[in-house]
């Protein structure tokens, strides 16, 4: 059983479907998943926004992000084994809304015992996206950092690398998601027009989430138009000299992403937690734009008995 789309659309296009239980191929994981990351980018590729970028076969299962159990393993697949707990992003082609999907090792990495699923399911794309993109502004400690879109899962993520760096950070948010970025030992500043004139003094980095008018004032900021980076919008960061995120998914970062989840370095921040059956609801919580913190759809613990439709 899976839960994906059956055409470009709103959520009316969104529903189970009975998909078979896939093979993995050379260097691959067929992974029993226990939880699925939820995120923006999962309503933007239904949605057709993504087609240049993340081309699906429809009906397509949603979800880019798992962790869970391994059923089964691929030829060629050394370092792990049927009955590992792991994480990673989803094999081209396979999402991660399902029973079961496919993950391939070079994306996988072993959950440490301490860490949960729920927590595991949400590394891959926001921790990581954050993990990457302050990797590549190698910030000192002292540095100023302003985060525009502090208060989504990417920008969770950023606050909480940065301070262990010891940057200090700005953030930038709604009045409602205020108090999550004051928590997160961040200085709060309002998001909206303006944003310019609110930013205390000049930054020596900007992490952007939201890109249009919100990038455009806070490169007026930085020190050096070389140290901006945006998600929000990639193309305009490198026309002021920017650039986008260069994401690493591979399983050293995801192993070392998940050990700052184990030491206590990052919380991944799991606000909001549906069972399979309510997967829509998931994507909807997101979709709305309001929440701060993770979402996650759980499945349950399950034993993997034998191949064939699930």
């Amino acid at each position: 059983m899976a839960y994906g789309f059956s055409e470009y659309g709103g959520p009316e296009t969104q529903q189970f479907f009975d998909v078979p239980v896939p093979s993995p191929g050379p260097g691959q994981l067929l992974v029993a998943v226990h939880a699925a990351g939820v995120n923006p980018a999962d309503w933007k590729v239904r949605a057709g926004t993504r087609k240049d970028t993340v081309p699906v076969t429809l009906p397509a299962v949603l979800g880019r992000e798992v962790a869970g159990v391994v059923a089964d393993v691929g030829p060629r697949v050394t370092g792990f084994a049927v009955g590992d707990a792991v994480f990673g992003a989803t094999a081209t082609g396979f999402g991660g809304y399902t029973e079961y999907t496919l993950v391939n090792t070079a994306a996988a990495a072993h959950k440490p015992d301490t860490v949960s699923f729920a927590d595991a399911a949400t590394l891959p794309v926001a921790a990581g996206t954050a993990y990457d993109a302050l990797t590549t502004l190698n910030l000192a400690p002292g540095s100023r950092l302003l985060v525009v879109g502090a208060g989504g899962g990417v920008g969770v993520a950023a606050l909480q690398l940065a301070a262990a760096r010891n940057v200090t950070v700005i953030g930038v948010a709604s009045e409602g998601k205020r108090e999550v970025v004051e928590s997160l030992g961040a200085t709060w500043v309002a998001s909206g027009d303006g944003l310019a004139e609110r930013v205390p003094g000049p930054v020596d980095a900007v992490f952007d989430l939201v890109g249009g008018t919100a990038l455009a004032e806070a490169a007026q900021l930085v020190t050096d138009p070389a140290a901006i980076i945006s998600v929000g919008d990639p193309l305009a960061a490198r026309d002021l000299g920017g650039s986008g995120v260069e994401r690493r998914r591979t399983s050293a970062v995801f192993a070392e992403v998940a050990a700052l989840v184990a030491d206590g370095t990052l919380d991944p921040r799991v606000a909001h937690r549906f069972p399979f059956a309510h997967a829509g609801d998931a994507l909807a919580t997101v979709e709305s734009g309001h929440t701060s913190g993770k979402v996650v759809i759980e499945f349950g613990e399950r034993v993997w008995l034998s191949p064939g439709p699930r």
